[in-house]
């Protein structure tokens, strides 16, 4: 699992983000999210900071998920990581 958080972060970095993230909050963030979930397509949002929130896609499905992207919100600006 820890290559699969490296790659997050490293993603998330290519997006010009320089911010903390961490690919495993990131994980346990969503799964908390989708538990209990119907299959489908959602948006959720994880506030970081007082200024900073993250803004996760997801699709659900019976067993897995996927992340297709993140947008991270800061003050001057939102950074998009694609994952698909």
């Amino acid at each position: 699992m820890e290559e699969f958080y490296q790659a997050m972060e490293e993603r998330i970095r290519m997006a010009g983000y320089e911010g903390p993230v961490s690919g495993e909050e990131i994980y346990n963030d969503i799964c908390d999210e989708i538990d209990d979930k119907e299959p489908g397509a959602y948006v959720f949002m994880s506030k970081k900071t007082d200024d900073t929130f993250f803004e996760y896609k997801i699709q659900v499905f019976e067993d897995q998920f996927n992340l297709s992207a993140v947008d991270i919100h800061t003050p001057h600006k939102v950074y998009h990581a694609d994952f698909d």
